[in-house]
């Protein structure tokens, strides 16, 4: 495992000992980049389920100004601090070991708009439309803003949730990415009210 490209290029990153994590291979990584664009212009991530911070560390090296990295594991959260600190990229994360959701309630305090969220949960979770509804509804997102759902092959997320609509589905194996593009509430005008 290592980073594809920008500034951390060719970096390698430790995986999580264990079964339990299943980091995202190279190949899907690749793919997910090349498919919501393959560098950022600055902007935060949310890296969601981080496991081996892998994605948020990718992003970071391509563009984005800060990342942001939850996971409960507490094994995963000593990986992700080794391999941010070794893509150089420790000064740009912030890592926190909690829960997904009371994660996204404490950073909706905060009152910072992510551009892109990366969801790759344990496969046995397949409520990641619930999550993403509430990022909407928390105000967490940039429009735009990309949401990258990494699941089990035989789950079918929906075509749209709430203001968000799938533009890219692509399978790999077992694995699954989904993307979801946030498209902000429309502007309130005499003709729709």
């Amino acid at each position: 495992m290592r980073v594809i490209a920008g500034t951390a290029k060719g970096r390698s990153l430790k995986a999580v000992p264990g079964k339990n994590t299943r980091p995202t291979t190279d190949k899907v990584k690749e793919a997910i980049f090349s498919m919501i664009g393959p560098y950022f212009d600055g902007g935060w991530t949310l890296d969601l389920f981080a496991g081996t911070g892998g994605l948020g560390i990718e992003s970071l090296s391509r563009g984005a100004d800060r990342a942001v990295f939850v996971d409960l594991d507490g094994t995963s959260i000593e990986v992700i601090k080794q391999n941010v600190q070794t893509a150089g990229m420790t000064d740009r994360s912030e890592i926190y070991r909690t829960e997904s959701v009371r994660a996204v309630k404490a950073l909706a305090k905060r009152s910072i708009k992510f551009g892109v969220v990366f969801l790759d949960p344990p496969y046995r979770m397949r409520d990641m439309d619930v999550l993403i509804a509430e990022l909407a509804d928390r105000e967490l997102l940039e429009e735009g803003a990309a949401i990258v759902v990494e699941h089990d092959a035989e789950h079918a997320y929906p075509a749209s949730i709430a203001r968000f609509r799938q533009v890219r589905h692509s399978q790999y194996g077992d694995t699954a990415v989904t993307i979801y593009r946030f498209e902000a509430e429309p502007e309130q005008t005499e003709e729709n009210v």
